[in-house]
């Protein structure tokens, strides 16, 4: 009768979540396991899927421990686990001996497709032979894929699942290398290039910037936020910047075969960054709201501005305001309207004329023009440069085979280390100098747009924009007082400039040092002078040794 059939359970398993999804693992399995069970007579009750290995341990897979919970809520129905091999049970000798006798103690026979059990000491040896040969196998096929994976690294190729931003190429008539993915390589580019010229000056305004960023993926259980342990990892990965290394398996930093989102320098650059001075992190209520939160300081007490929203009986209001205790200030609001109007009315001041324009860029294509004929020289110093570092490698070799000092050997591969960190961002820089640069109108088209009219970009730009033109026209904080408004504020280099120009700022260069201290005599050099009193060429030329 149906009710009298042996009830069984079908545990199925393949190792990688990549076989799950393109192979047919698991449903050639269940499909064997299913006719077996037929054949038996036997009644299926269950199937158990696993995509995991677990490392060895079966409590590290969800299919398993269902099947151990599932057989511990029925103690008093007697089942037939049946599987596909033993390897699919366990591939650590430890492990699976455990789990045979997990499933003894739960009086569950198990059946294998591939292996008779036997009820004996002989089967019982050869049942842990075989389990002993699945983990060996296990364990030499780890070892063949570190082997793999640190062969490619040495190649400068990277071996591991591709970092974010990047993908595998997968054309067979090209080595597999990693390519860009886009379009989130441009947002972790623009990312990475944005906090190293400063335009993020934290972490958490790079975490801000790729939360605007509509496809670029988030963090899980967090909204539409990117957490902080992201932004970390991708401002100190190296494979950005077109390198490869594995420290845990002693490969050091080497150029890799892929295209970096960023330059070497680029990359120094960051590190110098997050190595130097800790910064506070932007709070999370600095947003277009309050656009100058914490780029204004009080005037009494010289601490930045807060701001934040006040209750009225109908809305709400906007207020800056200063929270400084002791401060004289402290608590008294400024309307948002008027110290942001105020702000505008001081940017507006800062737009030149059109003809004081004209000057500063004929002075600037100047300037463009001498820094290309300084490129060839600075080529030749790039080159003796790295020739010096060649030499100095030598010698660093030489010396190294010398010594059998561990600490002082350790000592030079890290200085050998440097040398060829060094040449990489050396030979990066000469490689950029020999090509050939953008026209200087396309270079300065957007720098002479905003130097021309700062307000407009403040006016078209959204919260981020905004906070660049405050960086940029004002290098220093600004001080705000609530019965004068804003105080004479710092503004950047290139507004002194355009200003000096526009007032006309000259000075006489002073007469000691330029010119020669000792008196002397100007000859009267007319036609008409007798030749007798006329000094000589060499006399009117030269006085008391000094060339004129």
């Amino acid at each position: 009768m149906k009710h009298m059939r042996q009830k069984v359970l079908i545990y199925c398993r393949v190792s990688t979540r990549r076989q799950l999804h393109e192979g047919s693992g698991l449903t050639s399995q269940e499909k064997r396991c299913r006719i077996h069970a037929e054949q038996q007579g036997y009644e299926i009750e269950a199937v158990f899927p696993d995509d995991v290995t677990g490392s060895g341990n079966f409590m590290d897979r969800k299919g398993m421990v269902a099947m151990l919970e599932h057989i511990k809520c029925h103690p008093n129905t007697s089942y037939v686990v049946i599987f596909d091999d033993l390897k699919r049970l366990a591939r650590d000798t430890k492990y699976y001996l455990i789990l045979r006798e997990t499933l003894d103690a739960l009086k569950v026979r198990v059946e294998c497709l591939n292996f008779t059990f036997e009820a004996s000491p002989e089967g019982e040896f050869y049942e842990t032979v075989i389990a002993a040969g699945g983990q060996l196998e296990r364990k030499q096929n780890a070892r063949q894929v570190q082997q793999k994976v640190s062969a490619r690294f040495e190649a400068g190729y990277w071996g591991l699942a591709a970092p974010l931003g990047y993908k595998m190429q997968m054309d067979k008539k090209k080595p597999r290398i990693l390519i860009r993915d886009e379009p989130i390589a441009s947002y972790i580019q623009e990312a990475l290039e944005g906090f190293a010229c400063g335009r993020f000056q934290t972490q958490s305004e790079v975490a801000r910037f790729l939360e605007t960023c509509p496809e670029f993926p988030r963090t899980r259980n967090k909204g539409r936020q990117v957490h902080r342990d992201l932004v970390k990892k991708l401002l100190t990965k190296s494979v950005y910047a077109g390198m490869v290394e594995l420290k845990c398996r002693g490969i050091g930093l080497r150029e890799g075969h892929h295209e970096g989102l960023i330059t070497m320098t680029t990359y120094q650059k960051i590190q110098n960054r997050l190595n130097g001075k800790t910064v506070a992190p932007t709070r999370k209520d600095l947003n277009q709201d309050f656009v100058l939160r914490g780029a204004v300081c009080c005037t009494d007490c010289n601490n930045p501005l807060t701001a934040n929203w006040s209750s009225g009986r109908n809305k709400k209001y906007p207020y800056y305001l200063c929270r400084t205790k002791g401060c004289v200030s402290y608590g008294k609001s400024i309307l948002r309207e008027k110290m942001e109007s105020q702000f505008e009315t001081l940017l507006k001041q800062l737009t030149p004329a059109k003809s004081l324009m004209k000057t500063a860029t004929k002075m600037f294509k100047s300037l463009w023009d001498n820094e290309t004929k300084d490129k060839n020289r600075r080529k030749q110093d790039l080159q003796k440069h790295i020739k010096q570092l060649d030499r100095e490698k030598e010698k660093i070799i030489d010396k190294l085979i010398k010594t059998d000092i561990e600490s002082v050997i350790a000592a030079y591969e890290k200085r050998i280390q440097d040398i060829e960190l060094d040449k990489v961002v050396i030979e990066e820089k000469l490689s950029n100098l020999g090509k050939e640069s953008a026209s200087f109108d396309k270079n300065f088209r957007t720098a002479k747009e905003f130097l021309s009219n700062p307000y407009r970009l403040w006016d078209r730009g959204q919260y981020l924009g905004k906070r660049a033109v405050l960086k940029l026209a004002f290098p220093q904080h600004l001080i705000y007082d609530r019965k004068t408004g804003f105080r004479t504020a710092a503004i950047a280099r290139p507004f002194r400039l355009l200003e000096g120009l526009k007032k006309g700022d000259s000075e006489m260069a002073e007469r000691e040092g330029f010119e020669p201290s000792i008196p002397f005599t100007v000859y009267s050099l007319s036609r008409g002078a007798p030749s007798a009193t006329r000094p000589s060429l060499r006399s009117r030329c030269q006085l008391n040794n000094y060339t004129i």
